[in-house]
């Protein structure tokens, strides 16, 4: 263990002190729906808690798509700072802020001509999809300034800047809950909205966060530098194209993996709501400890990026196990909470003792499968900063959809296990990724160690 310390502590103290903010506002995204959740369940009911999950379900589908896109900016404004291309940086900020309002403006398309119609027909109680519309059409609008506020995030954190995003979230999520609890509930004058007043805080939250942190970027002395050849109108096809290049295929994991979940939640939902909300609630927790567990796989990308850009790629191996090492040990302390506490949480957002009964048995699942999906993500981190991005997207897409989604429809439902089935096909799914993962990692830094050591040209771009 000391050899071990010994041979890190470096490592460990760097990536830990990026991860930290970025844990922090990376959380802030689940905490939106984390609050959300909450509020509805205890101030509404628990088929608004059923229309939550079903709208969180279908929603973080298409958002995920976005957010791939915006994270390609940061692997590639981290490998630009590491070879000190600064002027390289602004240009970069330009574009990505310019597609990425005009995806979002696509996805609100979308989700207001296409999930809207779509949420009809996936076998959902009626009464649940009712409650669920306003709000998802509230959600849909919020893609827009979230978009904007993460193009500034993503750049900041590839500078290594991770403290302001990490205070924007914050605060935005305080703002978040009391508007939240105010349009829910009905307070000072306000008529109760149930579910849509959710939708209306979100909405507000977000617009806050675009406005700070494009601000905060726009006037720090911090970035006058990678800021000279910044234009808001400035683009160019191949820049956009190297963006498009690193942001589609995260997009497709992340759309893998959640449409894995969002999947199991409408299997849930065939079941019955109670069954419905108890996965919502486990899920929710769940995607808390994932959201830090991206936090170390958002800082291994970083350094990963920077590393790559200087070429030093006996210390991008060093990072990269590092963060292993620290993802392991979080999911296990989560993990062991999720099966101690399995009673406790969920009374955080339910009193409803069908509900609980379920989601009780889930906490031990989930319990279960936290090092898996702490390892996958940052597996999936440090080859994004490699800019390895295609074969790891095949992997998820064989783990959830091939493996993962089949088997648990299989166990669940087929065999009759309900929704414990449909999670122990997750578990597994999770399993696969995270080894596939590590066995791709191991190969793609030992091949760049070994060309180096050959003198041979560095590799721009890993296939």
């Amino acid at each position: 263990m000391n050899l071990l310390l010994q041979k890190y502590k470096t490592y460990y103290k760097e990536t830990l002190l990026l991860a930290s903010p970025i844990i922090v506002s990376q959380l802030g995204h689940t905490l939106v729906h984390l609050a959300d959740s909450i509020i509805v369940g205890h101030f509404a009911g628990t088929t608004e808690l059923a229309a939550v999950s079903l709208v969180n379900s279908i929603f973080m589908m298409v958002l995920v798509i976005g957010m791939g896109v915006a994270n390609g900016l940061t692997p590639l404004i981290a490998r630009e700072n590491g070879a000190k291309n600064y002027h390289e940086c602004g240009k970069l900020l330009s574009n990505s802020l310019i597609l990425n309002i005009l995806i979002s403006i696509v996805l609100f398309i979308f989700v207001y001509f296409g999930t809207l119609i779509i949420i009809d027909h996936i076998g959902q109680d009626p009464e649940v999809v009712r409650v669920a519309k306003p709000y998802l059409m509230l959600l849909g609008i919020s893609i827009i300034p979230l978009m904007i506020f993460q193009t500034f995030k993503q750049f900041t954190e590839g500078l290594g800047f991770t403290f302001q995003a990490m205070m924007v979230s914050i605060w935005g999520n305080l703002i978040n809950i009391i508007l939240g609890v105010i349009f829910v509930k009905g307070m000072f004058g306000i008529e109760p909205m149930g579910v849509k007043g959710v939708g209306y805080s979100t909405l507000i939250d977000r617009i806050l966060m675009a406005i700070a942190m494009g601000a905060y970027v726009m006037r720090s002395k911090h970035f006058k530098k990678y800021l000279e050849n910044f234009n808001f109108f400035y683009y160019t096809k191949e820049k956009i194209k190297n963006i498009f290049k690193i942001g589609i295929p995260i997009s497709m994991q992340y759309l893998f993996e959640i449409s894995a979940f969002s999947g199991a939640a409408i299997l849930a939902g065939t079941i019955n709501p109670a069954t419905q909300a108890a996965h919502q609630i486990t899920i929710t927790l769940a995607a808390m400890t994932y959201m830090m567990a991206s936090g170390i796989a958002s800082a291994a990308t970083i350094k990963t990026g920077s590393s790559l850009g200087s070429q030093n790629y006996l210390s991008l191996r060093l990072s990269a196990i590092s963060s292993y090492h620290l993802v392991l040990l979080l999911m296990s302390i989560t993990g062991i909470l999720f099966m101690v506490l399995n009673k406790t949480l969920p009374y955080i957002f339910t009193t409803d003792k069908a509900v609980i009964d379920i989601a009780v048995q889930l906490f031990i699942i989930a319990g279960f499968f936290q090092l898996f999906d702490g390892t996958q993500v940052v597996g999936l981190g440090i080859l994004r900063g490699l800019g390895d991005v295609n074969i790891p997207t095949i992997i998820t897409f064989l783990a959830y959809w091939v493996i993962g989604i089949p088997l648990g429809y299989f166990l669940g439902i087929y065999l009759k296990m309900g929704i414990n089935g449909i999670w122990y096909g997750l578990t597994f799914a999770l399993l696969t990724t995270s080894v596939l993962l590590f066995l791709r990692f191991q190969n793609q830094t030992r091949k760049l160690i070994k060309n180096q050591n050959k003198h041979q040209a560095p590799i721009p771009y890993l296939e």
